[in-house]
C-alpha cells in the first residue's frame, strides 16, 4: 500500500468533489436564466469531475486505500456570470497546479501508475480552462448581448432548456 499516493489521490478526489459542487450550482443559476449554452457547458464539466472522481476512486481501491468522499470546500455563492466563468478559471489553474504537484510526488514514490492518472487529469483541467477563458473572452467582447442571444434561443425552442 503507497500510503502517500493514496492521500493524494484522496486529496484529488477532495478537490473535484468541490468542482462537481461548484459546477451544478453554476449550472442551476445559469439555467435558471436561460443562459442555455453556459448551464449546458457548466453541466458537463461536473460530470467529467465525476468521471475523474471514479477514476481516483479506482486507483484509491486498488492501492487497498478508502475513498474519502470530503469535499475541499463550499460552493462559493453569486449569480454573475462573469464572476462565474472567472472562479471556474481560477478552480481549473489551482486543480491544474495540484495535479502537476502530486504527479510528480507519485513519480518519486515510484508509482507510475498514479502519476499517469495525474498527468492525464491535468490535461483534462487544461481543456476546462481553455473552454472557461474562450467564454470569458466572448462575454468580454460580445457584453451582455452575449447572454441575451442565450435566452433568445431559449424563448425560440418554446422555453425548453437545452442539455
Amino acid at each position: 500500500m503507497n500510503s502517500k499516493s493514496i492521500d493524494l489521490l484522496n486529496a484529488a478526489v477532495a478537490e473535484e468533489l468541490s468542482a462537481v459542487h461548484q459546477y451544478m450550482y453554476f449550472h442551476f443559476h445559469c439555467d435558471d436564466m436561460g443562459y442555455d449554452l453556459l448551464a449546458g457547458l457548466f453541466k458537463r464539466t461536473a460530470i467529467d469531475e465525476m468521471n475523474h472522481i471514479e477514476r481516483l476512486a479506482e486507483r484509491i481501491l486498488f492501492l487497498e486505500g478508502d475513498v474519502e468522499l470530503k469535499a475541499a470546500s463550499d460552493v462559493k455563492k453569486t449569480q454573475e456570470v462573469a464572476e462565474m466563468l472567472d472562479m471556474a478559471k481560477q478552480m481549473e489553474k489551482d486543480s491544474i497546479k495540484m495535479y502537476n504537484r502530486s504527479a510528480a510526488a507519485c513519480s518519486q514514490n515510484e508509482d507510475s501508475a498514479s502519476k499517469t492518472i495525474f498527468e492525464e487529469l491535468v490535461r483534462d483541467e487544461e481543456g476546462h480552462y481553455d473552454t472557461f477563458d474562450v467564454e470569458r473572452h466572448n462575454l468580454k467582447k460580445f457584453g451582455d448581448n452575449y447572454l441575451a442571444l442565450q435566452s433568445i434561443e431559449r424563448s425560440r425552442s418554446g422555453g425548453t432548456p437545452a442539455e
